[in-house]
Formats: C-alpha cells, sequence, structure tokens
C-alpha cells in the first residue's frame, strides 16, 4: 500500500481506469459475440444489425486506445466476411 497522499490518489484512479477499461473491453466482446451468434443462427438481418451496432463501437474505442486500431480492424474485417459468405449463401 502507498504510504505518500499523491501515490494513494493515484492508486485509487489507476483502480478505477482499470475497472472501467474492463467494462469497455467486455462490452466489446459482447457486441463480438451477438454477430458471431447471428451469422451462426443464419439469420441474414439479424447479422447484418449485429454488426452494424458493432462497428461504430470497436471504432470508438479504437480511436481511444483502448484495443489497437490493427485488431479492431481484423475484428471488422473478419466479421464482415462471414456475413457476406452468409449472405452469398
Amino acid at each position: 500500500m502507498a504510504n505518500i497522499k499523491s501515490a494513494k490518489k493515484d492508486s485509487i484512479t489507476s483502480e478505477e481506469r482499470r475497472k472501467k477499461n474492463a467494462s469497455q473491453r467486455s462490452k466489446i466482446r459482447t457486441f463480438i459475440k451477438k454477430v458471431r451468434l447471428a451469422v451462426i443462427s443464419g439469420n441474414k438481418e439479424k447479422s447484418y444489425d449485429a454488426f452494424k451496432n458493432m462497428q461504430p463501437i470497436i471504432d470508438k474505442y479504437a480511436t481511444k486506445g483502448l484495443i489497437h486500431k490493427n485488431k479492431a480492424a481484423r475484428y471488422k474485417s473478419i466479421l464482415s466476411l462471414k456475413i457476406a459468405k452468409l449472405h452469398k449463401n
């Protein structure tokens, strides 16, 4: 445990940041899971809508630095390919 006043404040703010980041990462995973489940179910409209809802969330957190921009691009690319494949059939 920190002894200096500023170090105590720092530990409190870093704990708050950790909780917020964990919550936001969880939100990203939830949106990705919704898209994957919609694709697996074979529902074209539901998968497209889930993807449309996921895209701005991923971009927002990539811009803020929560996830790397290349990771965000990879998520979007992989899921859009799966949706395109679903629409093709």
